[in-house]
Parts: C-alpha cells; sequence; structure tokens
C-alpha cells in the first residue's frame, strides 16, 4: 500500500504525518496530564475549605486514582478492537478525541456529579485515541526502518511538551483562581489538539486507515484472514512478557500523580518566599518529569544509536530492562528525602530529592516507554495491530493500578474522632489567621479570626504518649494537656495504643500527630450554626509511623525494580529467539512509504 505523495513530505527527515500527530498528541496529553496533576489533590482537598474537593483521606484518594488511571489505559482493549473491526485507527481517534473534548468539558462544571461523568468521558476518549494515534506513527515508516525508533522518541517529546506546559499552567491556575478553572484549562488544551488533527487528515492519507471491509486491498484481507506463522506466534509470545515489564515498571513510576504528588504536597518544603507566590504549588513539580524528557530526550535516543553502532547490546528488551532498573533507583532519593523528613519533629525534605528523583525516573522512562511502543509495531501482526497496541496500553492501566494499590498501602488509615472541648477551651490552642469570607451581602472580604469563629478548617499540633496505660495528647508548643480534646472510638483507641506500647512511646519518647479539624459539610450550609464550634470531626495519623511506612515503601519499591530489571537481562537471550530477529534488520536510510504492520509474512 502506497501513501499520498503529501504524506511522503519529510520534515527534519520524517514524515510530515508525524508533526501532524505530534502536534494532536500534545494537546491531548496537556490535557490529560494537566487534569492529572490536580485529579489528587482535589481528591483529598477539604469538601469545606474555601475552594472545595471532595474531602477524601490520602488513602481513599490513591486509591481512587488507581483505578481511574487504570480504567483510561484498560479502555484501550476496546478502543484497539473498535479501530481493528470497525473504524480503523484514524477514524477510532477522531471519535476519541470528541469524547475527550465532552469529558474535559463536563469536569469544568463544579459539581460531584459532574466530577465523575466527566472520568468516565475521558476513559472512554483515551481508550479511542491512545493506542491508535500510537499505531499511526508507526504505519509512517517502513519496515526495518532505523529512523521508527527515532520517531517515536520525537513523538514521545510532543507528549512530554503538552504533559511540562499543562503541569506548571493547569497547576498554577488551580492554585490561584481554583480546581474547576484547572479542569477547564485543561479542557482548552484538548480542543486545540482536536483542531490539530482535524486540520492535518490530508497529511495522514493512507495511514491509519479501515482495513476491513470494501476499502481494504486485497493484501490487506489476505493478511487478516491467514492464521498465524509459528513466528508471529513467537513474537506475539515476547509482546505478552514485555507486557509483563511494562506493568511493573508503570506500576513503580505511576506514584508520580499519586504518592509522589501527596508527598510533596504535605512533606517537602516548597517555600520560595515570593511576595505573590509564598510557595511552589505541589502539582507544578509534576512538570520536572516531561521537562527531564524534552531536555534529555534525544539525548538518550543519540545514545542507544552510538551504543548500537559501536555492536553493543542494544536490543528493547535490553533497553527496558537497563530503564526499568534506572528508574527504580531513582526511589534512593525518595528514601533520603523521607529520613531527611523524619530526621525532625513535623520535618519537610528538601525540594532537590524530589528533582533527582524524577530525573532518575525520567532516565529509565525514556529507556523503556517510546522504546517499547516501538517494539510492538516491529513484532504485532497486521490483523492485530491496533488490539496488541491496546493491550499495550491496558498493561499500562494494569501499572497504573498497581501503582494506585502501592501507594495506598503506603498511606495509613487516619484515626476519626469528634471534637468535644467548647470553642473558647479551644482558641488557646489555635491562632488566628487571615482568611476570605463572605458578608451578608454575598460580597467576598478578607478578616483576621480564628478559623473555628468562620467555621474554617484548622490544626492543632501535638505529641502523644502513653501514661499510666491511657493515651495522653498535649499542645506541641505550649506543652498543656488537650486529651480531652476529642472523643475517639473503643476500637480504634485499643488499636492506638497496641502501636505505642509496642514502640515503647511514653513521656520521655514521644510521638506527633497533627490534629485536622473539619466542620461536617451540613453543618456549615446551615447559617444558625453559623461559627457555633459545633459538629467538628478530627483526623489524624502518628507522624513517625507515617513516615516509616512511606519510607519502607519507597525501599521496597528500589529493590523490586531492581531486581526485576537483573532478572530480565538473565533470560535476555531466550526472550530475544523468540524474536526471530525483529530487530536485526534495521538500516539507515530507508523512507518512509507503506503502513508499517503490513507485511504479515515477515513481521506478523
Amino acid at each position: 500500500m502506497s501513501l499520498d505523495s503529501s504524506v511522503k513530505r519529510e520534515v527534519m527527515g520524517h514524515p510530515i504525518g508525524l508533526f501532524i500527530l505530534f502536534f494532536t498528541e500534545m494537546w491531548e496529553r496537556f490535557s490529560y496530564y494537566g487534569m492529572r496533576g490536580i485529579l489528587t489533590l482535589y481528591i483529598v482537598a477539604s469538601a469545606t475549605a474555601a475552594d472545595p474537593g471532595l474531602g477524601w483521606s490520602s488513602k481513599d484518594g490513591i486509591w481512587l486514582y488507581g483505578w481511574y488511571t487504570m480504567l483510561v489505559y484498560v479502555a484501550s482493549i476496546p478502543g484497539g478492537w473498535v479501530a481493528d473491526k470497525f473504524l480503523g485507527p484514524k477514524k477510532t481517534v477522531m471519535w476519541g478525541g470528541i469524547l475527550l473534548c465532552i469529558g474535559h468539558g463536563v469536569l469544568a462544571i463544579p459539581q460531584d456529579w459532574a466530577f465523575f461523568t466527566g472520568l468516565a468521558f475521558i476513559i472512554l476518549g483515551v481508550g479511542g485515541l491512545k493506542p491508535n494515534i500510537s499505531t499511526m506513527v508507526g504505519g509512517l515508516y517502513e519496515e526495518g526502518d532505523i529512523r521508527r525508533d527515532s520517531g517515536f522518541t520525537i513523538f514521545y517529546i510532543g507528549i512530554n511538551i503538552g504533559a511540562f506546559l499543562a503541569s506548571i499552567t493547569v497547576g498554577m491556575v488551580a492554585h490561584i483562581y481554583g480546581w474547576h478553572y484547572g479542569f477547564g484549562l485543561a479542557g482548552i488544551g484538548m480542543l486545540l489538539g482536536q483542531a490539530v488533527y482535524m486540520w492535518g487528515q490530508k497529511y495522514l492519507v493512507g495511514v491509519g486507515e479501515f482495513t476491513g471491509g470494501d476499502k481494504a486491498t486485497p493484501e490487506m484481507k489476505a493478511a487478516a484472514k491467514r492464521p498465524l506463522t509459528k513466528i508471529e506466534k513467537d513474537r506475539v509470545i515476547v509482546l505478552l512478557i514485555s507486557f509483563l515489564i511494562v506493568i511493573v515498571f508503570w506500576g513503580a513510576f505511576e506514584q508520580a500523580g499519586g504518592l509522589m504528588n501527596l508527598y510533596t504536597d504535605t512533606k517537602i518544603d516548597r517555600t520560595i518566599g515570593l511576595s505573590w507566590l509564598e510557595e511552589i504549588p505541589a502539582a507544578v513539580f509534576q512538570s520536572l518529569n516531561a521537562a527531564y524528557i524534552i531536555i534529555f530526550g534525544t539525548v538518550i535516543g543519540g545514545f542507544w544509536v552510538w551504543w548500537k553502532k559501536k555492536g553493543r547490546e542494544s536490543s528493547s528488551l535490553f533497553k527496558m530492562a537497563i530503564g526499568t532498573i534506572i528508574m527504580g533507583l531513582g526511589y534512593v532519593f525518595m528514601m533520603f528525602a523521607s529520613k531527611e523528613a523524619a530526621s525532625e519533629t513535623f520535618g519537610k525534605a528538601a525540594m532537590f530529592w524530589i528533582f533527582l528523583a524524577y530525573l532518575f525516573h525520567t532516565i529509565g522512562e525514556l529507556s523503556t516507554s517510546p522504546v517499547s511502543l516501538s517494539f510492538i509495531t516491529k513484532l504485532a501482526p497486521l490483523k492485530y495491530a491496533s488490539i496488541m497496541m491496546g493491550i499495550f496500553f491496558a498493561a499500562s492501566g494494569f501499572g497504573n493500578k498497581l501503582a494506585g494499590s502501592i501507594g495506598e498501602s503506603s498511606q495509613l488509615t487516619p484515626y476519626n474522632g469528634d471534637l468535644v472541648y467548647e470553642m473558647d477551651e479551644l482558641t488557646p490552642f489555635i491562632t488566628k489567621d487571615s482568611m476570605k469570607v463572605r458578608d451578608d451581602n454575598n460580597k467576598e472580604m478578607t478578616i483576621y479570626d480564628y478559623p473555628i469563629t468562620q467555621d474554617k478548617n484548622f490544626e492543632i499540633k501535638t505529641s502523644l504518649f502513653l501514661q499510666d496505660g491511657e493515651i495522653k495528647f498535649a499542645d506541641y508548643k505550649s506543652k498543656k494537656e488537650v486529651t480531652g480534646l476529642f472523643s475517639l472510638d473503643d476500637e480504634r483507641k485499643t488499636e492506638l495504643k497496641e502501636y505505642l506500647a509496642e514502640h515503647n512511646v511514653d513521656q520521655e519518647n514521644r510521638y506527633h500527630a497533627r490534629l485536622q479539624f473539619e466542620k461536617d459539610q451540613d453543618a456549615v450550609k446551615a447559617t444558625e450554626n453559623k461559627g457555633d464550634g459545633k459538629n467538628y470531626t478530627v483526623t489524624f495519623v502518628v507522624e513517625e509511623q507515617q513516615n516509616e511506612q512511606e519510607y519502607k515503601t519507597f525501599l521496597w519499591l528500589t529493590i523490586f525494580t531492581v531486581s526485576f530489571g537483573l532478572l530480565l537481562i538473565l533470560f535476555l537471550n531466550k526472550l530475544k529467539k523468540l524474536t526471530h530477529g525483529a530487530e536485526d534488520k534495521e538500516v539507515e536510510g530507508l523512507e518512509a512509504e507503506g503502513y508499517e504492520i503490513a507485511d504479515t509474512e515477515i513481521k506478523g
């Protein structure tokens, strides 16, 4: 199948269609990563804050994040199936983009129903767009064209330009103007991506077309009906094994939007002291990964080309193994951050640990993710082209769910209680602060008052210990006992006693907790309850226990990913045999003229 002359045109040595897909995916990823950067933070933000979120616990927030990111990628399986059986990749990408535009638009509406409805549309939209646009990139190059890997790397840089711009702009807009303005800005990015894709159709003629029905050539119909050969079956086996690598890699890497996002928010010192910005919003740190990819993408890609020309091991499986190891080593820096934060009471770690962790994660990603995309287009049979790409993204989804489960396990279930103290007993332990409120005419104004008198959230830092077998709390600053501050149910009280006893926590060896106070949502809405200091709940975790849990998680992630990568290298030669030399025919100088994954006699 030959491509239209407009498709054969090149820019920077690559088909012009690559750059249409580049900009389409760039803006689609702007919308996705912009929304993802603030998603967990929005979920765990207090439902009664000035800019309310859902008010979930960190543990539950990461749980929802894990399920959502899994479903986003698992939806690639039906998305690939629809492309293979009914529409072809090109039209499926079109419809996926439309669903994404709807989803992001709905997400900007500040209602709970809109939040979950928007997520559902985004899941369906990404499922249609994500696997098929990657398949189309592969379709721009002939088999054996050495430009394929660099083409996917360029495509990958486009993804991360979008992610970089989104993490900064959406994060800042959400911080300054509110969560739903941030979601709205992400939606504008998706509209731009859809516009680019529709405009650039003339440069994609013959790429991603439906290979079934009346439009299929006789060669395509024959390839779609022919059973798989022994070589093709072996290559499918290798692909399925590579999907296991993908699950492990993303299971560790995708802590970025969940655990590491929340850790940055609570345990990293982000203070910069500018007059207009006291501290950097946690979501902005999501831009580090994308920025590093933009900076080092071509460097890492060039290194592997140089490495291959030197005659050294440079198979896709080897690169994926090395990438997994390097990415895992990034968690060593998070272990250092955890130790630094735990070294002092209510302490925080320096920002540079996050910079170093994301740097290693990015180098590992650049050696794994774009290579794995290219690897699929080299080995996948024609009639299973899109579905194989769909399974790849589904594996990424399962990796995201694994990431969510790991992140969820790193967060303790908070203790819950009800405020018992009267307001006048409580004010000695809290401080006045500036806050925005609305007067009787609904006009916003700034006042200086105790948060509790305005139904606002507040916290009290305490130490806790066992004395005569009973749990005691004391205000961290004044040292005054506040044990009767709140009630705690008997079951959780027993659990806390056992933990403190096990760790020999007494008056000389105290542990600590931030008591987070939040007024019941219904009570806030009732004007007769305004400023009465009642209907407050308290939640907390033991700081030392939480620090220990996070450190263990970072340690486990390091050991598991490095061990898995080394195990893969150990079995590398056996796995390479099953590819039957799919990567041995790469040469320089081939022009992109056909839809890759089309030579079923050779490729499968």
